[in-house]
């Protein structure tokens, strides 16, 4: 039973809880040690909750690659208002990248095919095909869309806390499983909640489908949780929004950090001092600091 649970965010279909695990545990450590932690997490203390499988299509092997996309396969609605949203964000932070002008926002077909050539030429998705990133919009639209998606998600996350785990990381879509999974899960003894790379503060895209339960809505506090940090890096173009306080409350502890050329990379955003630091007052107010 594990103390701290990760959950990953969106492009994770070809990968396991394993592999994840084996490169989020030493990154985790090794903030931990940037924070001057006594709080040590041995191997069996992570677990990488792991749902990119369901996302993989039915009778597909890793040899076949994914399915040939493009701009034509961009729904309208969540998907191209979220590339859209990308792009523009993506032009802030790199001079390399065309802006979008007004006409642009009207989301045409034609405007989504500009938008997926602009961000192809952004060094924050630098090597990302462009199938990749329209499988990535998919996901994003799906989670939040499709609820027999959602559920099972869901069930997996509601599985794998305990009354053990003291902490709860969530990157990117993950960062939104986390937060819902906390909600519906009030009575959980989860001490801190770790978003990194996170979309939660997307207005009409995200924020506003958050599923909190039957009672609860968007920005209500996450359960029993006692501590939030939310990390973003500045050039991070899928955590448009850095400071989540204005919708969930000043009990959020927002702080930028600075993950060099890979801005939205899960291990860059676990190495940091502040993610450490995260994880050793949420294990220290639990009691199991050195445990």
């Amino acid at each position: 039973m594990a103390r701290v649970v990760c959950i990953h965010g969106i492009g994770q279909q070809h990968t396991g809880e394993q592999e994840l695990r084996g490169s989020w545990h030493p990154a985790l450590s090794d903030g931990l040690l940037r924070a001057g932690a006594t709080t040590a997490l041995a191997a069996d203390d992570v677990r990488c909750v792991f749902y990119g499988d369901l996302f993989r299509p039915p009778g597909r092997t890793l040899a076949l690659g994914d399915p040939p996309l493009d701009a034509s396969d961009v729904e309208d609605g969540i998907e191209a208002e979220l590339l859209l949203a990308w792009w523009a964000e993506a032009a802030r932070t790199d001079a390399a990248v065309l802006p979008p002008d007004s006409r642009t926002l009207a989301r045409t077909p034609r405007a989504v095919q500009r938008a997926l050539g602009a961000l192809s030429r952004s060094r924050f998705f630098a090597g990302v095909a462009l199938r990749g990133l329209v499988l990535d919009l998919r996901q994003v639209r799906r989670y939040l869309c499709d609820p027999e998606l959602h559920d099972a998600v869901q069930q997996r996350v509601a599985d794998a806390i305990t009354e053990r785990t003291r902490v709860v990381v969530g990157h990117s879509l993950g960062s939104v499983v986390a937060y819902e999974a906390l909600c519906a899960h009030p009575d959980r003894p989860v001490h801190a909640l770790l978003t990194l790379g996170s979309p939660l503060g997307i207005r009409n895209l995200v924020f506003d489908r958050l599923r909190v339960g039957t009672t609860g809505s968007p920005g209500d506090w996450p359960g029993s949780v006692r501590n939030w940090t939310n990390l973003a890096d500045e050039g991070d173009v899928v955590a448009l929004v850095k400071d989540l306080r204005p919708l969930f409350g000043e009990r959020v502890r927002c702080e930028v950090v600075h993950n060099g050329a890979r801005a939205h990379d899960a291990t860059r955003y676990l190495n940091t001092a502040e993610a450490g630091r995260a994880v050793e007052e949420a294990c220290r107010d639990a009691g199991e600091a050195g445990a």
